[in-house]
């Protein structure tokens, strides 16, 4: 009767261990399909960022080209050489300015890129899971030892 008693707990042990297993997969290969959607969504995610990032450097190029054309224009009409002495030194600053304006559109791209990247220390659940299995593991184990 001992024996048939260790022959019971043994099997609803495999039994248990098997069901943990296949818990762990499935949580697994949930955890894979969340992982491809996160990383679905972060790809069309930093493609509208970027996209947008173009759309504003463009912008940020044609505004400055029309002012400095306005700018060599009016230089021009009161008489003074739009790229020499003071006229150059205007149009630089304006290209300048321009410049030191994309850097911080740039900075603040690369700040939004870099703030929905997910991190590797998130949760998914598996250690949880794994560390359950071999609880159950060794209640078993101890079961039969008693």
């Amino acid at each position: 009767m001992a024996a048939l008693a260790s022959l019971a707990t043994l099997v609803g042990t495999g039994a248990s261990v098997y069901g943990t297993v296949r818990q762990v997969q499935a949580q697994h290969s949930a955890s894979r399909a969340q992982a491809q959607v996160s990383q679905a969504q972060e790809a069309a995610r930093q493609d509208a960022l970027r996209v947008q990032q173009e759309e504003q450097m463009r912008q940020r190029q044609q505004a400055l080209a029309r002012t400095l054309a306005a700018t060599r224009a009016r230089l021009a009409a009161g008489g003074l050489q739009p790229d020499d002495g003071s006229g150059a030194a205007v149009t630089s600053g304006l290209r300048q300015d321009a410049a030191a304006a994309q850097g911080a559109d740039d900075a603040a791209y690369r700040a939004r890129l870099a703030q929905g990247r997910s991190s590797l220390l998130s949760p998914d659940g598996t250690v949880t899971t794994l560390l359950q299995s071999g609880r159950t593991f060794g209640l078993a184990a101890r079961s039969l030892l008693d």
